[in-house]
């Protein structure tokens, strides 16, 4: 057995398998450290084709070496502990061996002019976002599963992680999408009596201002995805996978984010908010995002009522009968509660996830042409 199919092997081994004390978890967080370590130094070595703008002052003041140096150490740590414990150690000699070959590049750092950045791609956007995210969701679906049978890399995870990737690479033009419709708002409507207002309220009032003005846009736009045939056929994509975790909110089609962000965007860059506001709440979305798609099944009793959780979500990836066309709010339950879409049960879970019919072929690429797809009458593919 070759070394990729040792190691997705582990990656993917049953919970009976991985019991805590087994070295699974430090193996899985090593690798993660150790990959982590070596996209830093591919930034570091190609800073004005991999960072963001808006993530230059981190990279400037010095604190993305002392993270670097955090990160592999890190890595070395996690996979001497997975070593010691564990009897299967594809996880630790990868992370291992991954964290010498990023530390050794890091020491062989070419140097760069100083130049004007235009043409960029986030992978440091998504070095943040996947380590983040990732070191926080990995132990919790683990130590608490809302379904126990299931692996924390569970099948087509690859497939997802390659959703994130790419839509944290393309994340300039993304912004420039996303951005459109507000600046089309700002350039031909006058709202600067309601922006003055708005930009006089407390920050934390302005946050939930933003979380609610940007869920009502968001349970409309989300509605009309499930409603009209030419839209679900995009929606279908995100809808296509059958295990939810926090990777599963990843896999959305080019469109509809372009779509979702930028009609979503439009109150949130018009009204007027602080731009601190605007950031903490991004920055909020981010993990509540992770966190109602994750294995995570805490029982949150009466909070379930104000705020959407992991198991109001499920529901509406469910491909049971009750669970089709219901809760599009992506916070508040409230909307669903007004709007006649609500449905949550005492404590059940949805038995089943994915599409009904099952039609969407598996594979970035694949998906990616779903929707443009014409079946042999030349009918669009639904």
């Amino acid at each position: 057995m070759g070394v990729l199919s040792r190691l997705r092997r582990e990656l993917e081994s049953p919970r009976s398998d991985r019991p805590l004390g087994s070295g699974w978890l430090s193996g899985c967080l090593s690798l993660l450290a150790a990959l982590t370590g070596l996209l830093i130094v591919v930034i570091r070595w190609y800073p004005q084709t991999f960072t963001m703008p808006e993530l230059q002052p981190i990279h400037q003041g010095g604190y993305m070496v002392l993270f670097l140096r955090f990160v592999l150490l890190s890595g070395y740590v996690l996979a001497l502990l997975s070593l010691i414990l564990s009897r299967y150690r594809a996880l630790a000699w990868t992370g291992l061996i991954v964290s010498v070959i990023a530390s050794l590049m890091a020491t062989a750092q070419p140097e760069h002019a100083p130049g004007a950045q235009s043409l960029y791609f986030g992978l440091d956007y998504f070095i943040v976002n996947v380590l983040l995210v990732g070191f926080l969701f990995v132990p919790l679906e683990r130590f608490f599963p809302a379904r126990p049978e299931q692996t924390v890399f569970r099948a087509d995870w690859q497939e997802d992680m390659f959703y994130y990737l790419l839509s944290s690479m393309l994340v300039q033009v993304l912004s420039f999408l996303s951005m459109a419709p507000a600046n089309f708002v700002n350039l031909h409507f006058d709202i600067s009596e309601t922006q003055a207002y708005i930009a006089g309220m407390s920050f934390a009032l302005q946050v939930v201002i933003i979380m609610m003005a940007t869920d009502f846009v968001e349970y409309w736009v989300h509605r009309a995805f499930h409603t009209f045939p030419a839209l679900w056929r995009f929606h279908a994509i995100h809808h296509s996978t059958k295990k939810m975790d926090w990777l599963a909110g990843a896999r959305m089609h080019f469109v509809e984010i372009a779509v979702l962000r930028g009609l979503t965007a439009v109150p949130m860059f018009t009204l007027g908010f602080l731009p601190e506001a605007i950031q903490t709440y991004l920055l909020i979305v981010y993990f509540y995002s992770s966190f109602i798609h994750s294995n995570i099944g805490w029982r949150f009793g009466f909070i379930e009522r104000f705020l959407v959780t992991p198991r109001f979500h499920h529901w509406h990836h469910g491909s049971d009968r009750e669970a089709i066309d219901i809760n599009y709010a992506s916070h508040f339950p409230i909307y669903d509660w007004l709007f006649g879409t609500h449905y949550l049960p005492e404590t059940a879970w949805p038995e089943n996830y994915g599409v009904v019919g099952d039609n969407v072929p598996r594979g970035y690429w694949k998906q990616f042409l779903h929707p443009f797809r014409r079946d042999r009458k030349g009918v669009p593919a639904e």
